[in-house]
């Protein structure tokens, strides 16, 4: 929602500002169709050429979360650090026996059912079940940093992925100026070969080939750029809620007490999801 009103609003500050200063809008609205014909079609074919199908697609979602925002909310985060513990404590009180049906298939998992939202995010259970099943088949022998570390491979994984649309973005926002210049250079020889008409007819063709840097640049700097930049605070927020699950699985096999485990989790938390103490701990009794 932010978004589409900080668009709207730098489109009427812009042209808005340009009107109320005294310049005709008309012959810019004229020139705006033919240049962006030339630099959205040349961003796009850039934009093909440099990703495969698979980044396309990832761009197109990504636009959709820049609209949509963090996937997660508040309560989310609080669920994941709720299962985590659960699955924690089942694992210390009744065994890897006990665990593994849940990890094995959390969709038929008791546990895992009550918080269906947690199971639509298939990364984050993937984290959860792949590394908890390494302890089960290992019968806890395990050694705690080797499990953060392949913890922390996975993540590392993952948010590659999960940015790869922001650095599309971020790609096309650096090109869009020059793809503005080559629209104006075209612009420049269309009016070299007409150099004999009327100098009002060719103040009007330089000025529309001018549009073309003008549309370049804002669109770079007014637009995509800004856009990119939201899309990696999402990416980001997204982000802690693995981090949410990892704190309390290595918090857990260091034996830490429940409370600190907690802690350990809720406080690495961004404000926007970070629960009160006494606000999780009431959520892990059932309050």
């Amino acid at each position: 929602m932010f978004a589409v009103i900080g668009v709207v609003i730098l489109l009427i500050m812009v042209f808005g500002g340009f009107a109320i200063t005294g310049g005709a809008l008309g012959p810019v609205m004229h020139a705006i169709p033919h240049e962006m014909l030339i630099i959205g079609g040349a961003a796009i074919g850039a934009t093909v050429t440099g990703n495969s199908m698979h980044e396309l697609k990832a761009i197109g979602a990504g636009f959709a979360k820049i609209f949509k925002g963090p996937k997660h909310n508040k309560q989310d985060h609080i669920d994941v650090i709720i299962l985590s513990t659960r699955l924690m404590k089942l694992l210390r009180s009744e065994g890897p026996v006990a665990m593994e049906s849940h990890v094995q298939d959390p969709a038929n998992s008791a546990i895992f059912a009550e918080f269906p939202r947690l199971l639509a995010n298939k990364p984050l259970i993937a984290l959860i079940c792949d590394a908890l099943t390494l302890i089960v088949v290992s019968s806890s022998t395990l050694e705690v940093h080797a499990v953060e570390e392949v913890m922390d491979n996975a993540m590392k994984s993952h948010f590659h992925e999960m940015h790869e649309p922001q650095h599309a973005l971020n790609t096309l926002a650096d090109g869009l100026p020059a793809l503005g210049i080559v629209a104006a250079v075209l612009g420049i020889v269309k009016t070299m070969g007409s150099i004999d008409k009327p100098p009002s007819i060719l103040g009007a063709m330089i000025g529309s080939a001018l549009v073309g840097t003008f549309m370049g640049v804002l669109l770079a700097y007014g637009i995509v750029g800004p856009l990119a930049g939201r899309l990696k605070q999402i990416i980001e927020a997204d982000e802690q809620i693995f981090h949410a699950v990892k704190q309390v699985v290595i918090a857990s096999l260091h034996g830490w007490p429940q409370p600190l485990v907690v802690e350990s989790a809720r406080s690495g938390l961004g404000h926007a999801f970070r629960p009160g103490l006494s606000e999780m701990l009431d959520a892990l009794r059932g309050k």
